[in-house]
């Protein structure tokens, strides 16, 4: 029937990491809950949208063994409320209702059948490899804002990861919505050569990037043409693939821009900040580009004007382009080491966007006539 003692810090760890996978609202009511089932050394607690899939195991006492699934948000929020260092029983009684008891709390909550909880087919996965936290954090972090919102463009929603084959084989990271374009890589781990390209959803991204974040541990991932998984410890996360082919994103990679900008990455996204005020409508603005200092500006008829300037090093012609200046601080942001490179070709190509103190990332960024 299930009856089991667990402290609160671990329960409420795992409940935490359900909750952006489960949505509030459901016209599954399935879905809308978490399955808790009791194992040798405590329980395991799972939760899915039918797209992701988040394992944890948590430990507990166990007193009685069973299994129930139960409302996900409200477990999660009762959980949330008690008093930490507290110690929660959880018992099924005969009416098919959770209760839940902490210290002089009582709760009672309904639950549902667990035979008609869905869980995530498990395909083979020829694919198997670790890597470190902080590496994929890094992926994701260069890449991540690039992705496309458009549902229409089903096979922008996310990442791409796959191998890139050469001298110093890499595994790289991928996202564009058009507009804009980002790409990292680390050193192809052991294990990963072969492996097919996969499209990794907006969704998934998110959601390992919040557990990688709260763990300093390696990270295996698993994957095959359809799914991919991420070993956390005792988290596994499992998730569809985006089916689609994703585009051949090195073909819009200049290779000849010949016209070598630099700059403070912090003054100049300070800089575009002050001026894109008067711009928040058209969002675009204008760089003047010349004798080593960079003019920006920006006009709208109702909206106004403005332009300041910062000192910059440049090498090259005279050149004025345009950009959405919420694209360009959006790369600005990824740039760590102070210093942004821009290449340049004129005013209507492709612009190139490095970190100076970052060689495994590459940022591209289109024009906006303004």
């Amino acid at each position: 029937m299930l009856k089991l003692t667990i402290e609160r810090a671990h329960l409420l760890k795992a409940l935490k990491h359900t909750q952006s996978i489960v949505e509030r609202r459901q016209t599954i009511p399935i879905l809308s809950n978490v399955l808790i089932e009791t194992g040798p050394d405590g329980i395991v607690i799972r939760a899915t949208d039918n797209e992701i899939e988040i394992v944890e195991k948590v430990p507990a006492t166990i007193t009685e063994a069973g299994s129930l699934t139960v409302p996900a948000h409200r477990l999660c929020d009762i959980v949330s409320r008690l008093p930490e260092g507290a110690q929660i029983s959880l018992t099924l009684a005969e009416n098919n209702q959770l209760s839940l008891t902490s210290g002089r709390a009582k709760f009672s909550l309904a639950t549902l059948p667990t035979d008609g909880f869905p869980t995530m087919v498990q395909e083979n996965m020829p694919f198997t490899f670790t890597v470190a936290g902080s590496d994929l954090l890094g992926l994701i972090g260069k890449t991540s804002f690039a992705v496309s919102t458009e549902e229409t463009r089903y096979n922008l929603n996310g990442i791409y990861l796959h191998e890139k084959a050469g001298d110093s084989p890499r595994l790289t990271a991928v996202a564009t919505d058009g507009h804009r374009l980002a790409s990292a890589y680390i050193p192809l781990p052991e294990g990963a050569a072969g492996m097919p390209g996969v499209i990794i959803p907006r969704k998934t991204i998110g959601e390992i990037s919040k557990l990688a974040s709260e763990s300093d541990t390696e990270i295996s991932i698993s994957l095959s043409a359809n799914q991919i998984r991420f070993h956390l410890g005792d988290v596994v996360l499992a998730s569809r693939l985006i089916d689609g082919t994703y585009p051949e994103y090195e073909k819009v990679i200049p290779a000849s821009n010949d016209k070598v900008l630099e700059a403070d990455s912090a003054v100049l996204s300070d800089v575009i900040e002050r001026v894109s005020v008067v711009s928040e409508k058209s969002r675009g603005i204008k760089l003047s580009i010349k004798n080593n200092l960079i003019q920006v500006t920006a006009a709208a008829a109702d909206e106004g004007s403005a332009e300041d300037e910062l000192d910059a090093a440049y090498t090259g012609e005279d050149l004025e382009i345009g950009f959405n200046f919420r694209y360009l601080l959006d790369i600005l942001g990824q740039i760590k080491g102070g210093t942004v490179q821009l290449l340049m070709n004129d005013s209507v190509s492709p612009v190139i966007l490095k970190d100076t103190t970052d060689a495994n990332a590459l940022y591209v960024l289109m024009p906006m006539r303004v």
